[in-house]
């Protein structure tokens, strides 16, 4: 199958998804959101598979959603492109909850957006050193879509989570590590050894018990999700029709500070 922004390939049980659109920061568009969503329901119908590994192509990790993209569906008033990506992105998070097999991101430079909230939804998040984690969304005038603080207040408590989504602070990769949401951090030269050192430890475990363990975790932390993100749409529909978001995403591109005006 070919996809776009993508790359995937399935060797010895293990899916690789390769985030690959480098020269726009891996920004995520409705063409490959539609094709990470294509590759993850290929994945799902593998019963071969024992788990499912996420990395990107370049220095930058994501910064989220598609800034380029955003700028020309605010100059063309084209906004309800950005509304289906709220959609596409929210439903990649719950997708990846929801996988029988393991989820395991693993990062290399600054994450941001919509990717940053896809690690929180993943199982696994081994890091560089260098990584950073950014609730972007404050500085364009939007919330966090994607599932973000429905998955950011479980995963680090609610102050925290309000914290850092309001100042739109860059969590480190050694913080992200005792906050709980980093599994392993290490120098961007031994990613690939930590990845492959805990696909061996989960190779000795049972698919039908980490399939059991997904599933337990649903029902006792995210079987609310789906009322969730009916309201995160709903406020996310709100902000991108709002001239605030529209200054964010200029003075993002002309890199300046945004002049909110509460309209």
């Amino acid at each position: 199958m070919v996809y776009y922004g993508i790359l995937m390939e399935k060797t010895d049980g293990i899916a690789r998804l390769t985030f690959n659109r480098p020269e726009v920061g891996n920004g995520f568009n409705i063409p490959m959101c539609d094709s990470i969503l294509e590759a993850l329901a290929d994945i799902a119908r593998d019963k071969s598979l024992r788990a499912l590994v996420i990395q990107a192509a370049g220095k930058v990790f994501s910064v989220g959603g598609d800034l380029v993209q955003m700028k020309e569906a605010v100059d063309k008033d084209e906004i309800d492109s950005l509304v289906r990506i709220a959609e596409q992105v929210n439903e990649i998070s719950l997708v990846l909850r929801k996988l029988g097999i393991p989820v395991i991101m693993v990062v290399d430079g600054p994450v941001a957006g919509a990717a940053f909230n896809m690690v929180l939804a993943s199982d696994f998040c081994i890091a560089s050193e260098k990584s950073k984690f950014i609730q972007a969304f404050v500085g364009v005038g939007l919330a966090p879509d994607a599932g973000g603080l429905f998955l950011l207040t479980r995963s680090i408590g609610m102050n925290r989570a309000t914290q850092i989504t309001m100042t739109g602070e860059a969590i480190s990769a050694e913080k992200a590590l005792d906050w709980g949401f980093v599994y392993k951090v290490c120098e961007s030269e031994q990613l690939e050894k930590a990845v492959e050192q805990l696909l061996k430890k989960l190779a000795r475990g049972s698919k039908n018990t980490y399939r059991a363990i997904k599933a337990l975790v649903w029902e006792s932390e995210c079987s609310a999700w789906e009322d969730y993100a009916k309201l995160e749409l709903s406020l996310q529909k709100e902000l991108a029709f709002t001239e605030d978001f529209k200054e964010g995403v200029r003075a993002h591109s002309e890199r300046r500070r945004p002049k909110f005006l509460d309209k």
